[in-house]
């Protein structure tokens, strides 16, 4: 393995990772109301650190893949796609803009898994758990939207919130 591939790899990932702490729940998470499925807050940290991490480790066994440019074009757009999310969500509160945004992230992340898959099946299989978390970050946002119809509406959170 490249450990300065990997370096390279896990900077971006932190970098995604830390809108999570630029942006964080807050109050105003604590005041919606969320669906019986929640996990608790503390699983949250847990998940995208293992998530970045195998999510690290595939794209770096990808990078020396004959034919990889899709495959590697791939999970940038899934990366940036990522550090969108938090912002959108817990910084604006534009709860319906972020679905958009991690429907968006649900699909690339898919067709990041397939094409890792085909170049490497340990890629594939590290990036599967990402694809699974994100269907249950996924169905939260919607459930949020649908038990709090009046959030997300307006524009940036006011100084209260």
């Amino acid at each position: 393995m490249d450990w300065s591939v990997l370096a390279i790899y896990v900077c971006a990932c932190v970098a995604a990772g830390a809108t999570g702490s630029l942006f964080p729940p807050g109050q105003w998470w604590k005041s919606l109301k969320k669906p019986w499925f929640t996990p608790p807050d503390w699983v949250f940290p847990v998940a995208w650190t293992t998530i970045y991490a195998m999510s690290a480790v595939a794209a770096t066994r990808i990078s020396s893949e004959t034919g990889n440019g899709l495959a590697q074009a791939l999970w940038a757009l899934q990366i940036a796609l990522n550090t969108l999310w938090s912002p959108i969500f817990f910084g604006l509160h534009r709860i319906r803009v972020s679905l958009v945004v991690v429907t968006a992230l649900w699909l690339t992340v898919f067709a990041t898994v397939i094409h890792f898959w085909q170049l490497d099946l340990l890629s594939g299989l590290l990036m599967a758990p990402y694809l699974i978390w994100l269907t249950v970050a996924s169905a939260l946002n919607g459930a949020v939207i649908m038990l709090n119809p009046k959030e997300g509406r307006g524009g940036a959170p006011t100084a209260a919130e």
